[in-house]
């Protein structure tokens, strides 16, 4: 399957609604499900919370966080990464800057913070975080908890290579667009479950980047 979730029009919301619906819809508790393997994030697709719940029991859990950068820039854009081929874990993939949570990490939200400037050199001086969206699974047994962040521009990046080959920016209107939200499919062990893709020029973005942008939109612009 390859085709959009909605067909309505995306719904208009300027920058300043953006961030001040993000405010008021987010907070700053840690959902338990980031480290206890007997809470299973809910996908909203069976046949994903099925794999989620065979893969919580098969390995352990892997507590993650990633930094959505939304740039307050004329137009938003959203900062993502293309993380380096030689990776173990999603070589070559669209991501957002974060990675596993470390021990002497104070929060996931120090987490994605310290792994941002690590990887892209974004400093946090320039980040103004606004709270965690969903707790979200992957197949990997990652528990990715996002934070969402309003960022200042006039920073400067530089890219760690040993991580990360590329960053760039991607409009917020055109991830928040459902025109531009596609539902492609895979079988895992004999279940069929379904990931969200939202291709962009040359850049495919899928996977959980995608389905963490589809939760964003969900959360903030469909209600």
């Amino acid at each position: 399957m390859n085709k959009p979730i909605l067909k309505s029009e995306p719904v208009a919301i300027g920058a300043a609604d953006f961030f001040a619906r993000t405010r008021a819809r987010l907070g700053f508790d840690v959902p338990p499900g980031l480290f206890d393997p007997n809470i299973i994030p809910a996908s909203g697709d069976p046949g994903t919370d099925k794999m989620l719940e065979i893969i919580a029991r098969e390995q352990p859990v892997r507590p993650a966080a990633v930094l959505i950068a939304v740039v307050d820039r004329p137009e938003p854009t959203i900062l993502l990464t293309q993380r380096s081929a030689h990776l173990n874990d999603h070589a070559g993939q669209i991501a957002f800057p974060g990675g596993k949570i470390d021990a002497t990490d104070a929060s996931p939200l120090d987490a994605a913070l310290r792994e941002a400037e690590e990887e892209v050199g974004l400093s946090r001086d320039f980040v103004e975080p606004l709270g965690y969206l969903d707790l979200y699974g992957t197949g990997f047994g990652f528990r990715i908890l996002p934070t969402v962040a309003k960022v200042r521009p006039g920073f400067e990046l530089t890219i760690n290579h040993s991580e990360v080959d590329d960053a760039f920016e991607v409009p917020l209107s055109f991830l928040m667009n459902p025109a531009n939200h596609q539902l492609h499919s895979k079988e895992f062990r004999g279940m069929e479950r379904f990931y969200y893709a939202m291709p962009f020029a040359e850049r495919y973005i899928w996977g959980a980047t995608a389905g963490m942008l589809r939760v964003l939109y969900e959360r903030i612009y469909s209600s």
